[in-house]
């Protein structure tokens, strides 16, 4: 129970630092992040994984990847919404140019829960199998719903609220 109500308010703390410091892209990434713990509590149900405490420790790791994926894309976007790009073209290159390292970093992960849970102990392939559903949910979240999502909001409005909401955090 301990474990649940550290996630809960986990998820609570980082809703509200993703939608204050990204503004709109958090938003996005928080409706996104809903998707995913659904997705993956579904799978939960359906693998039918038990949610040790190692297990949770491995879900909750997966949820920061999640949102680190996120983070990567928005920051690409801020960064070419600084060079001057417009606001539908910074998010057509940011998101592009994250993707990369987003696949790469998750694909690492993986590797590493399935040679942990070939070799691991019944405590660590908890860890390892709801790290791993988690990594490939995340990719999927990201590949799919956030893309979806932030590429709808893609606009050809250029103006000052549209450059604010898409931009963060005390950045112009």
């Amino acid at each position: 129970k301990d474990g649940i109500k550290a996630g809960l308010i986990g998820f609570i703390l980082v809703a509200i630092f993703l939608i204050a410091w990204y503004r709109l892209p958090g938003v996005i990434a928080v409706i996104a992040l809903l998707v995913y713990i659904m997705i993956m509590f579904s799978l939960f149900k359906i693998i039918p994984i038990t949610l040790t405490a190692a297990g949770i420790a491995g879900f909750i790791i997966s949820i920061g990847t999640a949102v680190d994926g996120n983070i990567l894309i928005f920051e690409r976007i801020k960064e070419e919404l600084r060079s001057g790009k417009t606001v539908k073209d910074a998010i057509e290159t940011g998101y592009s140019r994250a993707w990369f390292s987003i696949r790469d970093a998750n694909i690492a992960s993986i590797i590493s829960g399935v040679v942990l849970y070939a070799v691991g102990t019944s405590l660590m392939k908890g860890f390892a199998l709801t790290l791993v559903v988690g990594m490939l949910v995340s990719l999927a979240s990201i590949l799919i719903i956030s893309k979806i999502l932030i590429f709808s909001l893609s606009t050809t409005n250029n103006s000052k609220i549209v450059r604010f909401l898409f931009s963060s955090g005390i950045s112009k």
